[in-house]
C-alpha cells in the first residue's frame, strides 16, 4: 500500500507554472499548505474540483465541499481517500524568448514596395486561470515547466504574432526605415492584439517587448529606397545650415556697418564738424573742382542752392563755395578774349586774323571795327591802340 501522506505542499522550482504532488492518498486530517502566489486544485477521475488559495488547510469535509459530494468523506478518524492535488504557481514568468521562424512579407506602407522581415523580443507570462490551463494544457501531465509552456505557445505564437506583424505595420502605417524609434508603441500594439490569444487558456500576457527588427540589408530594393528615404532628410538639413550660415554672414555684415558709422561718428565729433558739415566740405570741393562749372546747368544747381549750401555748412564752408563762384565768373571773362576763328563769305575758307583778303579767292574781308585787325582781340571800349598787341585800332 501506498504512504499516506500527512502534508500536501509545492515542492518545485519558481521556472515551473504547474507541478502535481507525487502522493494521490490522503487522510482526512492531512495538512494542506499554500505559498503566496500559489493555488491548488484537486482532481478526482480527472475532475477539477476545489480550488485553494493562499494559506494552511485540513483537509475536513467544510474545506472539501466538492469533493465531499463525489465520496463519503467521514468527519472523525483518519479515513484515507485517494485524489490529485495539482499546484499553480502564478509569479509572473518573465524573459521568455520569442522570435518569427520565418520572415514576414508585406507591403512597405509609405513607399509602396514588398518588404520581408523577422522579428525577436521577450514576453513576460503568469497564470490568470488555473482550473482553465489545467484543463486546456496539462492533461495527465505532472509537470508543467516554462520551456514546456512555450514550446505549446510557439506554434500559436508564430502565426499570431507574423499575421499581427503584418496588419499593425499597415495599419499605423509604421515606415519600416524609422520602426527602431516606435519599437516601444510597436510592441504594446502587437500586446493588445495576443491578449485575447493566451487569455483562451488561462494566462495573462504581462509584458510583450519586440527587441529587433530583422531588416532585408543588402536587397537592391530596400538599399534604393533606403538612400531615397535618408537622403530627404539630408537635403533639408543641408538647406537649413545654409540658410543659418547666410542669416549669420548678415547680421556680421550689420554689425561692421554699424561699428564703422560709430567710428566715423567718434571721429567727426573729435575733430568738431558734423555729419551736415562733412557732406557741405565734399559739394563745395566737387563745384571748384568741376571744369564745367561755368554752365551750372551741368552740375543741375543754381547759383540760389549753392549759396543755401554755403549757409548751412558755415562760413567756412560759404568762403570755399564763394571762391568757387569767383572763380566761375573770372574764367569765362579770359576765355571772351581768346580769338575767334573767322571764315570767307565768298568760299568759305578760314581767315588769318587781320587778314584784308581772302588766301584762296582775294575776296575783301569787311573790316569788324570791333576787333584788332591785327590780332582779332575783341575791344570792351572805345580807344586809339589795342590793349593787347599795341596796334593802332582803324576808324
Amino acid at each position: 500500500m501506498a504512504k499516506i501522506a500527512d502534508i500536501i505542499k509545492y515542492e518545485g522550482d519558481n521556472t515551473t507554472f504547474i507541478w502535481k504532488h507525487p502522493c494521490e492518498d490522503f487522510n482526512t486530517t492531512t495538512q494542506l499548505i499554500v505559498h503566496e502566489s500559489q493555488e491548488a486544485i484537486f482532481f478526482l477521475n480527472g475532475q477539477a474540483l476545489d480550488l485553494f488559495g493562499p494559506g494552511r488547510y485540513t483537509l475536513e469535509t467544510q474545506n472539501i465541499p466538492l469533493l465531499r459530494k463525489i465520496i463519503n468523506i467521514p468527519t472523525n478518524g483518519k479515513t484515507p481517500f485517494h485524489c490529485e492535488v495539482y499546484f499553480i504557481n502564478k509569479t509572473e514568468q518573465m524573459a521568455i524568448k520569442w522570435g518569427t521562424d520565418s520572415r514576414v512579407q508585406y507591403v512597405e506602407p509609405t513607399y509602396k514596395f514588398p518588404i520581408s522581415i523577422g522579428a525577436s523580443g521577450e514576453m513576460a507570462l503568469s497564470v490568470n486561470d488555473s482550473r482553465k490551463l489545467l484543463v486546456k494544457l496539462v492533461g495527465t501531465e505532472r509537470v508543467l515547466e516554462r520551456t514546456q509552456l512555450v514550446t505549446f505557445f510557439r506554434a500559436f505564437l508564430m502565426t499570431r504574432v507574423k499575421t499581427y506583424i503584418a496588419q499593425e505595420m499597415k495599419s499605423s502605417a509604421i515606415n519600416i526605415f524609422e520602426i527602431d524609434e516606435n519599437l516601444e508603441a510597436f510592441s504594446d500594439a502587437l500586446k493588445a492584439r495576443l491578449l485575447d490569444d493566451f487569455a483562451d487558456y488561462g494566462v495573462t500576457l504581462n509584458r510583450f517587448f519586440v527587441t529587433t527588427i530583422v531588416k532585408p540589408d543588402g536587397e537592391a530594393q530596400y538599399e534604393k529606397f533606403k538612400e531615397l528615404h535618408f537622403r530627404q532628410y539630408a537635403d533639408i538639413a543641408e538647406a537649413q545650415l545654409q540658410q543659418k550660415v547666410g542669416i549669420i554672414e548678415q547680421e556680421t555684415e550689420a554689425k561692421k556697418m554699424v561699428i564703422e558709422a560709430q567710428a566715423l561718428a567718434q571721429k567727426r565729433a573729435t575733430e568738431g564738424y558734423t555729419y551736415q558739415q562733412e557732406r557741405g566740405f565734399e559739394v563745395a570741393e566737387t563745384a571748384a573742382a568741376n571744369e564745367g562749372a561755368g554752365q551750372m546747368s551741368n552740375l543741375g544747381i543754381g547759383l540760389g542752392m549753392m549759396a543755401g549750401v554755403g549757409g548751412t555748412v558755415g562760413n567756412m564752408v560759404g568762403g570755399a563755395v564763394s571762391d568757387a563762384f569767383a572763380g566761375i565768373h573770372t574764367q569765362p571773362a579770359a576765355q571772351q578774349n581768346v580769338p575767334q576763328a573767322s571764315f570767307c563769305e565768298n568760299c568759305g575758307a578760314k581767315l588769318s586774323p587781320g587778314a584784308a583778303f581772302c588766301e584762296d579767292c582775294g575776296t575783301p574781308v569787311p573790316k569788324d571795327e570791333t576787333k584788332c585787325a591785327n590780332c582779332g582781340y575783341t575791344f570792351e571800349r572805345p580807344g586809339k591802340f589795342c590793349p593787347k598787341c599795341g596796334a593802332k585800332r582803324e576808324g
